[in-house]
């Protein structure tokens, strides 16, 4: 295993930090125009062009969108169909989802001012939410789960799910988790038109307010084509871990640690912090031993030798400094008293505390969501929940004492901005009183 491995004491190692966190975001040309020209055809002929892509891509024969909906009656069969120990992990799952995101809803508020205006903010529900989900070979129920459940605990009325179904093949975990999500309406379609569906509305599909879920390239390059028609949850980046440990671990679970994150793809992300060289010698020798046996090994090798990095730090108090500048979708801090350490992580997806909380826990079933921001940008965002499906309105009630004071400050400000329509709207008021 060629894995990258530098010290944070190397003169050079500001250069090679940056080199490794460097990712080429620049869109594939010819996906964009594939995708552009999906748009503008579903937009322009509604269920007759997602049929046709769907057909083509998917290896279908369905005359209509009608035939590639399923009914809640199928979601039901499917999650009864699944056999006992699989059925009941996933409404584990489903139920300690719900219990994390049911304390989350924002709620209304408003207060009255000094001269009884009344001020505040009033919190509404989505009305209609897309759900994007893989089909094929990467059937994700966990995503079900995280997308699904915080949007039905916001209060959403309709949630709309697509879901690629490549030669017919459905997966029934995936239908089981949206019967347990309480999703009320699956299509059978997928890719960019899927997106155009959701984001423009066809005859059968369903215009939505918000799209929310994973996809590959057309269908990532699809959601920022609709944002502003529809909203979106995030243009997500490749997979990262950033493991922090004390060298007091067993060395197996780290490298297992940073294989469930290299097993993604190629591109994902998986890097160690450690202030005991030796330590780090010991997690190579357990990445050695064990990636022979790991069924993706081919993925897991080329993400770590291509994105990945062992690094020695001088002390925990610099790894975590580190991973603030990183602000890794994943933070593992495999620390003896990790709890103490959380106050010094300032930008993370989610924080797994103590050597038991491992990333894959969070992947299934801790309770919070999984959807996370990636590449950096838990800087300045946040993991998905019922905020991201829940709407702010301003509330102003003006009392007419109040618009005697507030209309002079408005008129004097809407002048000094050179808009005296705005100022008269407060003047006429003010001449009212």
């Amino acid at each position: 295993m060629d894995i990258k491995r530098f010290s944070s004491s190397d003169a050079d190692f500001e250069a090679r930090l940056a080199a490794l966190l460097a990712f080429e975001s620049a869109q594939d040309e010819s996906v964009e125009r594939a995708v552009a020209a999906i748009l503008t055809d579903v937009q322009a002929r509604g269920d007759a062009a997602v049929l046709d892509y769907t057909n083509r891509f998917d290896r279908l024969n369905a005359a209509s969108i009608g035939e590639l909906e399923l009914s809640r009656e199928a979601l039901q069969q499917a999650l009864a169909g699944l056999p006992t120990e699989q059925r009941a992990a996933l409404e584990a799952a489903a139920a300690r989802v719900r219990s994390y995101h049911e304390k989350q809803p924002l709620q209304s508020w408003q207060y009255e001012d000094e001269h009884g205006s009344l001020l505040g903010q009033k919190v509404t529900p989505l009305d209609r939410v897309g759900l994007y989900v893989p089909g094929g070979k990467a059937s994700y129920p966990s995503s079900v789960l995280m997308n699904a459940i915080p949007a039905k605990v916001a209060g959403v009325g309709e949630l709309v799910m697509v879901v690629p179904t490549p030669g017919g093949e459905r997966n029934p975990l995936v239908l089981a988790a949206a019967a347990l999500a309480g999703v009320d309406r699956v299509f059978c379609v997928g890719g960019a038109q899927a997106v155009g569906a959701l984001a423009y509305g066809t005859q059968t599909i369903p215009q939505v307010d918000k799209i929310v879920g994973p996809g590959n390239a057309y269908v990532a390059a699809a959601k920022r084509r609709v944002f502003g028609v529809v909203g979106i949850d995030m243009v997500a980046g490749p997979s990262e871990i950033l493991v922090i440990c004390d060298g007091q671990t067993d060395p197996d679970w780290v490298a297992m640690d940073l294989f469930s994150q290299a097993e993604h793809d190629e591109l994902a992300q998986s890097i160690l912090l450690c202030p005991d060289a030796a330590y780090i010698d010991r997690v190579v020798a357990s990445i050695d031993k064990l990636l022979p046996t790991m069924p993706r090994q081919a993925v897991i090798r080329a993400s770590l030798e291509n994105r990945g990095a062992l690094i020695a730090v001088c002390d925990l108090d610099e790894a975590c400094a580190i991973a603030n500048r990183i602000a890794p979708e994943h933070l593992e801090l495999s620390i003896a008293d990790a709890e103490a350490w959380v106050a010094k992580i300032r930008h993370a997806g989610a924080i797994f505390i103590g050597p038991y909380a491992s990333e894959s826990l969070g992947d299934y079933c801790a309770g919070p969501n999984h959807v996370l921001p990636t590449s950096g940008s838990a800087r300045f965002s946040s993991p998905l929940g019922v905020y991201d499906f829940q709407k702010r309105s301003s509330l102003i009630r003006v009392s007419k004492a109040a618009s005697l004071t507030l209309g002079k400050i408005a008129s004097t400000l809407a002048h000094g901005e050179g808009l005296p329509a705005h100022a008269q709207s407060a003047e006429f008021r003010i001449q009212e009183g």
